[in-house]
Parts: structure tokens; sequence; C-alpha cells
């Protein structure tokens, strides 16, 4: 938000440069981006004068040019050439003399000393387009007969200069978004160091001067605007707002566009109370009813858009048709007009879901809505509509023509909150004076209903809706006293903690260091996701989504249970950007609602697990000159969960292997533990899931149960041997054996049959085809000897290899071949 230096003076007496300002506000909790210096009008009219036009004759070279020559007071009579058609000898004009710069928007250019046709111009005679004063670009700009000679332009136009403070409003500083909850944070700042104090207008001398237009109000939804103000003014004159409002309003951005208008967002920026005018003769039945519209209702909005309406959408109307969104945008048809005589005024207080929701749903971002959405005061609707109702008196004529129509069915009266001293102290780490603790708390309005010698209890005002707890009143108390006054303190308390074993997060390390070793990058995945994923789904049911209760939007209304989505997400991404060649890993937690419903402890219907995604997709290595690309495959995949099962001291050969059932994979595999916990799941990703994202490749993707995974790893113990003294001994099999023999089963096998000198088993060929009978298929494997006390016989090697034979013979019907 802008803060102008020059209006925030307005309310408080303070003597702080600007840079000194911004320096408070951020000690304060308003953090300061920056400061600018501006002027109403761009460039301080710097260079310009008023000036005399001494002679005009025509320009003998041109038929549309004149050759003057101007008294600026300098003593020097300046020739000018100049093109416009008004330019006569006698006027009063503005003179830009040379080294001047003029702006046109963003563009600036500098006034030289040039020939004209052969004539020389030493300066410019302007019109109010190009000194920024006015729209009329027709000629030059003629002051009247008695304007002295020779005096700066910007002492005649009254050129305010100020300075711009960008303060970076947090969602729970909503009350600091206007310029008089600034200079209350600062006068309790400035309080600690002397008497100072903010100062509000008064609108004490509010009065109903007639009651000539009465317009009823009825509130159908008081849960969405649970307060709703109104009043209306009649015989405005609809007009160019004066020169101190417009320049307020330049000042932190905003474009005057009339005097009612300029009004509401005047006081919108002074109060944080967002106000809306509309026209009188537009409230059809003289009757504002607020309430909701059947779901695609359609409604033109300020912008000449065309807009459908959700049955959520609070809307502002009369008794036939809607005229306003509440709390975010106008309606094209009830706004102020220049031929508006008569306006209703509106002060109201909305509910934040509501403007939130409604306010992405349609994508627009107001003012108003910025302020509806984080919490306006409920109790200063009043006071801003009073305030409002005044300056459009005053400043358009018009005169208050009914008893304010406030409809506040359940008052606030703020937020009652017990605080302990000795909490007070321990949490800022020095304890305060009871008497600037007061000070500081009476400064900031919140009110001291009660004090013990143990605390206080407070009363905070209903615009503070973030302080709502002791933790939040003991912050409010350490940023106005100030965090630079809390000493350091002179010895550190420290306190023994204990490390889990193993360390979650190094053991995620030497993982994720293993995975990029080998060309993965890490990705982070948004928890929320779409809760439309899950609905034609089985394994993970849509039932036990963790739906929001507010969300952004509808892509993002639900939280996660699979770190597949957000990962086909990001390939879909890649691959529109011609990056489809991936490998991708992410650790996140999953969540899960229960289904029921433990009134006792709400927390207990749901839980969440961490998992750990791969995913494979497109090339494992691209085309060149000496190798052809080669696609990333299941094995390549397979190959990298036992790379990690490994590593965190799985055996894969003593899991149990699974093929998968899970309706997200095509086809694949799931090694769990003996006792039946899985580990992980991985495969080829259905096409179906993938089609939905149009991604071509196919995608490989492995599910690691993360808690499990570390849960088992605990109880894995590191082993060690010596080097072997003695060598080791190949030995390989060819064998003819049934289809659907797996080869885990034959590794058992073996090593079942020779339990003392074989190490390990590989499967090195597999073969169907001619001279393999139907149903059968071949298998080529290998086999380590090795005796660890004396180097093996032949003998000793045949016998182990007839055993296993045998076995394979017995239990499968092996053959060699």
């Amino acid at each position: 938000m802008k803060v102008s230096y020059n209006w925030l003076k307005t309310y408080l007496d303070f003597d702080q440069t600007p840079s000194q300002l911004a320096e408070l506000l951020t000690s304060i909790g308003l953090e300061v981006g920056g400061i600018e210096q501006v002027e109403s009008i761009k460039g301080g009219l710097q260079g310009l004068v008023t000036g005399e036009v001494v002679t005009c004759v025509p320009h003998p070279n041109s038929d549309h040019l004149s050759l003057t020559t101007i008294n600026t007071g300098s003593g020097e009579i300046l020739p000018i050439v100049c093109g416009a058609p008004n330019v006569a000898a006698g006027q009063k004009v503005v003179v830009a003399t040379v080294g001047t710069t003029l702006y046109d928007g963003d563009q600036e250019f500098v006034i030289k000393k040039a020939k004209i046709r052969g004539e020389v111009s030493e300066g410019m005679i302007c019109s109010e387009v190009e000194i920024g004063t006015g729209s009329d670009g027709s000629g030059i700009m003629v002051l009247p007969e008695n304007t002295p000679v020779g005096i700066p332009a910007a002492d005649y136009f009254k050129v305010e200069t100020d300075w711009v403070i960008e303060v970076d409003i947090t969602p729970n500083r909503i009350d600091g978004a206007s310029h008089i909850g600034v200079a209350r944070d600062v006068a309790a700042a400035l309080k600690l160091t002397g008497e100072k104090s903010y100062k509000r207008p008064s609108v004490d001398h509010f009065r109903v001067e007639n009651h000539d237009l009465d317009i009823p109000v009825e509130v159908q939804n008081t849960k969405a605007c649970p307060r709703y103000s109104g009043v209306t003014i009649s015989g405005v004159e609809v007009r160019e707002s004066p020169a101190w409002l417009q320049n307020r309003l330049k000042a932190i951005g905003l474009t005057p566009i009339n005097n009612v208008v300029d009004i509401t967002n005047f006081v919108l920026f002074e109060t944080g109370q967002p106000l809306h005018a509309f026209d009188a003769s537009e409230i059809k039945g003289g009757k504002v009813v607020v309430r909701t519209l059947s779901p695609g209702t359609k409604f033109v909005t300020l912008d000449s858009a065309e807009r459908k309406l959700d049955e959520n959408d609070l809307m502002i109307c009369n008794t036939e048709d809607a005229m306003c969104i509440g709390g975010v945008f106008g309606g094209i048809q009830s706004g102020v007009k220049l031929s508006t005589k008569n306006i209703f005024l509106e002060s109201a207080c909305f509910d934040p879901v509501y403007i939130r929701k409604t306010s992405r749903r349609h994508g627009l971002f107001t003012d108003a809505s910025f302020r509806f959405e984080r919490g306006t005061d409920i109790n200063g609707t009043i006071y801003a509509l009073k305030r409002a109702a005044l300056l459009i008196g005053e400043i358009a004529g018009g005169t208050i023509s009914s008893e304010i129509k406030d409809i506040y069915p359940e008052p606030v009266r703020g937020f009652a909150v017990e605080i302990s001293f000795s909490n007070v102290n321990r949490l800022i780490g020095k304890e305060i004076p009871r008497p600037e603790l007061r000070n500081i708390l009476q400064s900031l309005e919140i009110s001291i209903e009660k004090e013990t010698e143990r605390g206080m209890s407070l009363l905070v005002p209903a615009y503070r809706v973030d302080v709502n707890r002791e933790v939040d009143v003991i912050e409010e108390i350490l940023r106005i006293y100030g965090y630079n006054n809390v000493e350091t303190p002179t010895h550190v308390n420290a306190s023994l903690s204990y490390a889990e074993n193993p360390d979650p997060n190094k053991v995620k390390n030497i993982i994720s260091d293993l995975l990029v070793s080998r060309g993965f990058y890490e990705m982070w995945s948004n928890s929320l996701t779409k809760a439309g994923y899950y609905d034609e789904m089985n394994d993970y049911k849509a039932g036990n989504t963790v739906k929001l209760f507010n969300p952004l939007s509808s892509d993002l209304n639900g939280m996660r249970q699979t770190l597949l989505y957000g990962g086909l997400e990001c390939i879909q991404l890649n691959s529109n950007r011609k990056n489809s060649d991936l490998r991708l890993f992410e650790f996140g937690n999953c969540y899960f609602f229960r289904g029921t419903h433990y009134k006792e402890d709400p927390a207990a219907n749901y839980y969440e697990e961490e998992h750990l995604a791969l995913f494979l997709t497109g090339n494992r290595e691209a085309a060149n000159w000496s190798t052809p690309e080669v696609p990333a495959s299941f094995f390549e995949l397979k190959a990298y969960v036992e790379n990690i099962l490994n590593r965190l001291g799985f055996e894969t050969e003593n899991l149990k292997t699974e093929e998968t059932t899970n309706e997200i994979f095509r086809e694949g595999l799931v090694y769990e533990t003996a006792d039946k916990n899985k580990l992980v799941e991985f495969g080829i990703v259905a096409p179906k899931w993938a089609k939905k994202f149009d991604i071509a490749n196919p995608v490989y993707y492995a599910d690691f149960d993360w808690g499990q995974l570390l849960w088992k790893h605990k109880k894995n113990k590191v082993k060690f041997t010596e080097l072997p003294k003695y060598p080791e001994v190949r030995r390989d099999l060819a064998l003819v054996l049934d289809r659907d023999v797996r080869f885990s089963a034959l590794r058992n096998m073996a090593f079942s049959a020779e339990r003392q000198l074989l190490r390990s088993v590989n499967l090195f060929d597999i073969y169907e085809g001619k001279g393999i009978p139907e149903g059968k298929k071949s298998y080529a494997i290998s086999y380590i000897l090795r005796d660890d006390t004396k180097t093996l016989t032949d003998k000793q090697i045949d016998k182990a290899m007839e055993r296993i034979l045998t076995a394979y013979e017995k239990q499968v019907g092996a053959k060699l071949r």
C-alpha cells in the first residue's frame, strides 16, 4: 500500500523525515519496500515560467507558424517560434525555457535552442496538455491578464511535492492498510518518547437535512454480510474534484474520476473502509436488497464484461436486478455518472471467505476486495459513512436526505484476552515497567478491563482481526516497545535434545545424493491438488481426500493422496517445453481422511504418510554419432529401486515380491518385508492416467513408503566381513523349464540346496523360440561359489552344482539344455 507523507501529517504531527519515518514503520512491523518523491504535476514544472507575448508576426517561411518574442521577466526578450493557432501579442502564457524537461506519459524530451525554418527559437510556449495541467491540446494555454510575468510555473499552479512510502502489508496487518491505521501505529511508537496522538477528522456535525429520499435496506444473508449501513444524499453535482483531493489520490497512484467517486476512494485509503456510491435513480423499487442470486445469472460489471454469477456470490440488488458484486466490483448501470443527482452511499462489512472466493472466481482484484478478504472493522462502517457524506456535501453540494440505515443484527464488541505479566516478561525476554505496558496498550486502543497483580483482562478492538490470543497481544507490545530495546542476554540457556537414530534428514540426504549422482533432479510439487483426480479411482478413494474448507480454486481444493499427479503435472509442463527426457524424484507427504468422525479428537480423523517418488520418462540416453537413443525402461527403474533398498541395508533377494494390483500401474511389482509391510510399489503408469496430462511417452513410477523404510531401516544392522583369501569359481547352467517359473524361485532353490559354498546367482539370458518346446523357455544362469577356508576342488564344485540341478529337476522339472 502507498502512504502519502503529506496526507499522513494531517492526522499526526511528527518531525521525522520520510526516510526516518520509513525506518520507524519497518521497526514496528509495517515493512517499507521503497520511498519515492512525487509531484502533483510530473516534473514539478521545473524550468517553466509565466511570460508575456510582446510581438507576434507570421513566420516568413511557413503558413502555420508564428514568430513571437516573449518577456519572461529575466531582462532578456526570447525569440520563440510557435505553431499554436491562438497565439497573439499581449497574452500571458506559460514558457518552457531552454533546458526544461517536458513529459508525455512515460516519455520525456528536453527543450533546446533550435532553428525552425531558418528562424531561431529559444524555448516553447506550452499548452495545458504539454505541462500536465489539463487535457486541451488545441492551442497554447492563455493565463489571466493580471498574471505576473516571470514567476515560476510551479508557484503559479501550486505544485505540491510529496513523498510516497510503499508499505508491504502482510495478510495479518490489514489494520495498517489506511492512512489512519498507519498514523495510529506511528503515534503508538512515538508516544513512548513523548506525548503524541493521532486525530481522526470529526464527524460530529453530521446532520440529516431532510427526509426526501428514503431507501430501505434488507439483508437476506447476514452470514455473508454481518453489517450493512447506508444513507442517501440528494442534489449532488457530479464534476471534477478540487485540486487538493486530486493531489491526494494522484500521490498514491489513483486516477481521479469525479468528485463523488474520488471521495469514496479517498475515505477508503483514509480509514480502510471500502464504500460504494449508487445512482439512486437506478435503484428500482426504491429498495436495496443484499442477497445471492441463482447460479448462471448474467451480470455486466463496470469493465463492461458480462459475468455468470455463482450461487455464493453476494450481490447488492434492487427489487428487480443486481447492481453490484458486494465488496468486489460495481455494475455498469448503477454507478455514478455525470447526470447523477441523487446517490445511495453504502458502507458495509462482508465476510472475508465470501469475498475471497468471489474475487478469485471472477478474477476481480480490487482495493475493496483486498481489504474485505482480510477483514475490515465491523464497528467502523458508520464513521466512514458519515465522513464520506460530509465530504460529498462539502464538495458536491449534496444534502443528507435520510436517516442512516444500519443493519447490524449481532454487534461485535471485540476480543477478550487475558494476559499474565510473567508470560509477557518471559516471551519478550525483559521486564517492561507496568506504566509503560499500560501506555503501549492504550496507544494501541486495547482497553484494560481489569488489572491484578498477576495480569490483565483486555478488550482488543474488532478491527485487529489478528489479535485474539495472549501471544498476539504480547507480540503487539513488543513491536511497539521495540525489538532493538530488548538487550541481548549475557548467558545462553540450552537443553539436551534427543536425536533420532538414524537421523531422518541424514538418511534422506544420502538417498538424494545417490539419485542425483544417477542423473535425477529433485522436484517439489504442491501438496494442494485437484480433488477431482480421485473421483474415478478405487485404490485412492475420493472419500479419503482431505478437502479444503476455503480453497483458493477448484484446482487446489484437496490435499494429495499420492505423489503421482504432481509428478505427471511436472512431466507435462516440461514435455510441453521440449524437455521430455526426465529423471525426477520427490520427497513429500500424502494426506488421508479416515472416513470416520472422532468428535473428542478431530485430528484423529486424519493421518499423513511420507513417501518418496521416482519418475522416468523419455530416453535414458539421447542418440549420438556412436550410439542410438535408448528409451527408459521398467528394468532401469527396477535397478534404481533396488539401489535405494540396498543402500538402506535391505537385501532385495530376501524381500517378498508380488505383482502390483494398484490401478495406477499398467504392470509392476511390489516389494514387501516378511511381515507383509509394503516398502515400494513400482511399474509403468497406466496409459489412462498419463493421457489425462497429454503425455505420449511411457512413464515409469516408483512409490516408496518412506516412513516404513525408515522404520525398518532402524532395525537393519551393518555387517562386515574381511576380504576373501581364496578365489571364487563361476559355473553356468542352461536350463529348459516351464514358462511360468520365476527366476526368484530358482534363486531360492539354489540357496536352499547349497547353503555353504553358493555366494550369488545371476540370470544373464532368457530365450524362447526355435528349438525350445511350446510353453517352455530357456534360462542361462551363472553361479558363484567360494569356500572362505580353502581353495575349492573340482569335486566339491561338481557336487554343489549337482545338488542345485537335482533340486531344479525335482521341484520345477527343469532340464539341462
